[in-house]
């Protein structure tokens, strides 16, 4: 398939299954370029007669919905401008959301939402940083929300949320979703960061993964 295409059909897919498989918009929307998400939109309303924003709409009824909403529905500044000012301010801003209280409620907040899905890349990187200076934790340590750690993830330290599927999926006892997680991060991901993820499980590629599988995976990571 034409990779718009593609992730049309992965989110139409997760849609379906539900809370489970949210991730796999998050990890969508937050690791391709804004161009990219841009055609997997019109590859959404030219396979669905609707737009991804509609299904979400229509399928998710939780706390979720403002924030995958959103992020699907974003389109970042790409270039490397960071405000610093603005990156510290925004960074007290989630220090003290954190810090309040309920961090479940985190993710039907205007304020964090507007940062997460509006700001680019460079500007989450640097908000990330400057947190630290805050606190004695990074703010995916902070958050017990899974989707917002993911979110948080994907957006200012994909490399960990790379690590952290292949770490999943080769292990001993992963299940079909799992190693699925694997093959989809394999198929759709390129760059430094997912090199340096998959650097880390050479061994452990060679050792559990058998067959022309094996012979696939391998394949892949070295193109």
């Amino acid at each position: 398939m034409h990779p718009w295409e593609r992730d049309a059909r992965l989110l139409k897919k997760a849609l379906k299954k539900g809370p489970q498989q949210y991730n796999v918009i998050v990890e969508i929307a937050c690791t391709r370029s804004s161009d990219q998400l841009l055609g997997v939109r019109k590859a959404y309303h030219s396979l669905f007669d609707q737009s991804i924003e509609e299904d979400i709409a229509l399928h998710i009824k939780g706390s979720e919905r403002k924030l995958l909403m959103g992020l699907v529905s974003t389109y970042r500044y790409e270039g490397s401008k960071v405000n610093e000012d603005s990156a510290r301010l925004e960074a007290k801003v989630l220090l003290n959301a954190i810090k309040s209280g309920d961090t479940r409620k985190i993710i039907e907040d205007d304020e964090i939402t507007r940062i997460l899905a509006t700001r680019s890349k460079s500007h989450l990187k640097e908000i990330y940083e400057q947190y630290m200076k805050f606190s004695d934790k990074t703010i995916t340590e902070e958050l017990e929300v899974e989707l917002l750690k993911k979110t948080v993830e994907c957006l200012c330290t994909p490399q960990t949320y790379f690590t952290k599927i292949f770490d999943a999926a080769l292990k001993g006892n992963s299940d079909e979703d799992t190693k699925r997680a694997l093959t989809r991060l394999v198929v759709t991901q390129k760059g430094e960061n997912m090199k340096e993820a998959a650097a880390k499980f050479e061994e452990k590629i060679e050792e559990r993964v058998k067959g022309t599988y094996k012979d696939v995976l391998v394949g892949m990571l070295a193109k």
